[in-house]
């Protein structure tokens, strides 16, 4: 039986897991919280930091294939176990790549890859991207003149500000064979105050012409890292209809949640069958989808509870996600709730009426 070791137990190794326990796979995570949210359920769970050397090496001694469910893990490790004849999925060169802000702009720069333009950092207003460490919407803001002290001093890069219509995001799989399949176009919509994932909906509310766009430019991305794995790209839909690449995640996502209700083959489930090189899945939808995150409360700091839950149960098409995270604060990501049907504003009218009701707070 196939070992697979994921670099990284937060909840989207645990969704990874769900999943896999459908298959003849043993499952190892290496993590450095012994309550991470897949220390109760992986095969085996191995307590050590996937940013270490000797961490890395040692674990993946006893996995056949490693994967990661986040990408700030440690390169060195990654060559070598590649150079040692390990499956390492995705390829270490496209973690070089992602890990870097400024790298990842000049990938795209070279591979005609239509993204927001570089900017003078005094060319006010402009968007302010921190090279290394942004992730969940930190590490990202905009300059105006009136706050350019607010920008940081560590290495960045600087870009235009996006003329937005929407936000986008396209997974795409790709296997060893070259073989890719492709998801629905997301819409996606933020909380302002986090600048984090509010909700998504699948399929987006687009054209056939920007979606056939949104499809071209996602896979454009991918073929041009020429490795295996799931990617997330996250697009810019400007009010003139041209889209811009803004970021790209070379692993499973948030924009990709809903597909575990709402896909033939969901985003985790083609991980696993990339990581394992088996057929790629059908990326056709059941039904129309939404995802919604749920986030701690402003000022909840301890341990999590979940309150509501009863008030939203009876909702059609209702799905609860809970990550298993012991503890809460303002903002961090504890859950999800997916929202399945074939009406937009029912399904827009579930979401409100679950972010009314069901909040993440603290047990007193």
């Amino acid at each position: 039986m196939k070992k697979i070791g994921i670099l990284g137990g937060g909840q989207l190794g645990r969704m990874f897991i769900q999943n896999a326990l459908n298959y003849p796979f043993k499952i190892h995570v290496l993590d450095p919280n012994p309550e991470a949210p897949c220390s109760k359920i992986a095969d085996t769970f191995v307590m050590g930091d996937f940013n270490n050397y000797d961490d890395v090496m040692a674990f993946a001694q006893n996995v056949d294939i490693v994967g990661i469910e986040i990408e700030h893990v440690n390169l060195k490790a990654l060559k070598e176990l590649k150079a040692q004849g390990k499956t390492v999925i995705p390829d270490p060169e496209v973690l070089e790549i992602i890990q870097d802000k400024g790298k990842q702009k000049e990938f795209y720069l070279k591979n005609n890859i239509p993204t927001a333009p570089l900017k003078d950092k005094t060319d006010f207003p402009v968007v302010q991207k921190l090279c290394i460490g942004g992730y969940d919407g930190k590490g990202v803001q905009i300059l105006k003149a009136e706050n350019q002290e607010k920008a940081w001093n560590e290495p960045s890069i600087f870009e235009e500000v996006a003329d937005l219509k929407m936000e986008l995001a396209v997974i795409v799989a790709k296997n060893n064979q070259g073989e890719t399949a492709i998801y629905p176009v997301v819409e996606q919509v933020f909380n302002p105050e986090y600048n984090l994932l509010d909700y998504l909906l699948t399929p987006a509310r687009i054209s056939k012409e920007e979606e056939k766009q949104a499809k071209e430019i996602a896979l454009q991305v991918v073929n041009a890292f020429d490795s295996a794995g799931i990617y997330a790209v996250e697009l810019f839909l400007n009010h003139d209809g041209s889209i811009w690449v803004n970021e790209t995640a070379p692993r499973v996502h948030n924009s990709g949640h809903s597909t575990i209700e709402a896909a033939y083959s969901s985003q985790f489930d083609m991980m696993l069958r990339v990581l394992t090189n088996l057929p790629l899945g059908s990326t056709e939808l059941k039904c129309k989808s939404a995802m919604l995150n749920l986030i701690g409360e402003e000022n909840a700091k301890g341990k999590a509870c979940v309150k509501g839950l009863q008030d939203v149960l009876s909702l059609d098409g209702f799905s609860m996600h809970w990550y298993g995270k012991e503890m809460t604060s303002p903002g961090r990501k504890m859950g999800h709730a997916t929202f399945c049907g074939n009406d937009w504003d029912k399904i827009i009218q579930q979401i409100e009426v679950v972010k009314e009701n069901l909040k993440v707070g603290v047990e007193h």
